[in-house]
């Protein structure tokens, strides 16, 4: 498929509501300044680990595209490291260069002929980058092996037994900020509408939350506001880059699973200050910091949390994890738990799921001109 390739119209698909019906909540339109989603179905940010120096291909191009043809109304590009080092595995996705931009602004422009919203989630790895990507074990790399050194809150490894991570001086703290800043421009350059801020999973910015591994004895540790204080600095200098009328979300690990760690009460916190920056949806997800936690999963096991914060914090959430059926979805949005939805794994079993989804809740799936033909037929 050639550059600039433009879908045809899309067409004009019935709705319950056309014949007098009550539209499924989880397929009404969702606005947030400037942008509009034509559903609350979100692709979820997913590593692919298929990178070369930071630059997406036609891996990414594909995935990402056939997930536009399927319906979501946004799809958000996987965690994006703002820097070489930042990096999870030397296969990461990149934007620290503005070589980077280009190769990304192929795949927004994809996306948005299928009249879906382009997002890309920024990202820095902290303790947990430099290692092999997980289809050869996941194990961290030394240097000789192609890795590089690793910068952290503290010196304190992720997994017992690896090498300990340089702890970040207040310059390197800057040159984080700087590099999310300049990661925010790359983005807006590209084309994206809505830009994600990673503070989850155990990557730099939680860790920089979570008392497991922000030792510091500096205005960075301690206190809750001491631990918030570099999240919520860099999601101030993103909300000033980013135009007043594109959002700015933030995905958080609501709770680290171990006692002692982040937890609910603290993100419901989180969440308050990063709404007062301008922060327009709290992205909740959960885990990840430490390797031994024991998380209950099951489906919708976080969906609580993004209730609680949506509630709490009055601001906008999203759910995310083991929503794979089109009435537990469908639930959650007219529950008000949450405000949209992000599939991830369920998205990779079925790329069309959203479009299926539209037909299971008595509408009339949109499917592309060049694949809706046939369907029609049958």
């Amino acid at each position: 498929m050639r550059d600039g390739f433009k879908a045809p119209e899309l067409p004009a698909c019935r709705k319950p509501s056309d014949d007098g019906g009550e539209e499924a909540k989880l397929l009404s339109p969702f606005t947030l300044r400037g942008v509009t989603l034509r559903n609350r179905i979100v692709m979820s940010p997913m590593c692919q680990y298929s990178a070369e120096d930071g630059f997406v291909n036609d891996w990414h191009f594909v995935h990402l595209g056939s997930r536009a043809a399927g319906g979501v109304s946004l799809v958000m590009v996987e965690p994006t490291a703002v820097t070489a080092e930042g990096r999870i595995t030397p296969g990461d996705t990149g934007i620290w260069s503005d070589a980077h931009v280009e190769p990304l602004a192929r795949i927004v422009r994809f996306i948005e002929s299928h009249s879906v919203v382009p997002g890309i989630q920024l990202a820095h790895a902290g303790r947990k980058a430099s290692c092999e990507v997980p289809w050869r074990g996941g194990k961290r790399l030394r240097l000789d092996e192609g890795g590089w050194p690793v910068v952290a809150p503290s010196a304190l490894p992720f997994n017992p037994g690896d090498p300990e991570s340089v702890p970040l001086d207040r310059k390197g703290i800057d040159e984080v900020v700087a590099a999310f800043e300049a990661a925010a421009s790359r983005a807006l350059q590209a084309g994206f509408k809505v830009i994600e801020l990673h503070a989850a999973h155990g990557y730099l910015l939680h860790e920089f939350l979570s008392p497991l591994s922000n030792k510091r004895d500096d205005d960075y540790d301690g206190s809750l506001e001491n631990r918030m204080r570099l999240p919520l600095r860099v999601a101030k200098s993103l909300r000033a880059i980013v135009p007043d009328d594109l959002p700015l979300f933030m995905r958080i690990s609501a709770t680290d699973w171990v006692e002692g760690g982040w937890d609910i009460e603290q993100s419901v916190e989180l969440a308050k200050r990063a709404k007062a920056l301008g922060v327009d949806l709290i992205d909740v997800s959960s885990g990840a910091m430490v390797p031994d936690a024991k998380i209950p999963i099951g489906p919708g096991f976080q969906v609580p949390f993004a209730k609680r914060i949506r509630a709490e914090a009055g601001v906008a959430t999203g759910a995310v994890g083991m929503i794979t059926d089109p009435h537990q979805a469908e639930r959650i949005i007219a529950d008000g738990d949450a405000d949209i939805v992000l599939l991830a794994r369920e998205l990779l079993r079925e790329p069309y799921w959203a479009l299926k989804a539209e037909t299971a809740l008595g509408g009339q799936a949109c499917w592309p001109t060049q694949y809706g033909y046939e369907v029609a037929r049958e």
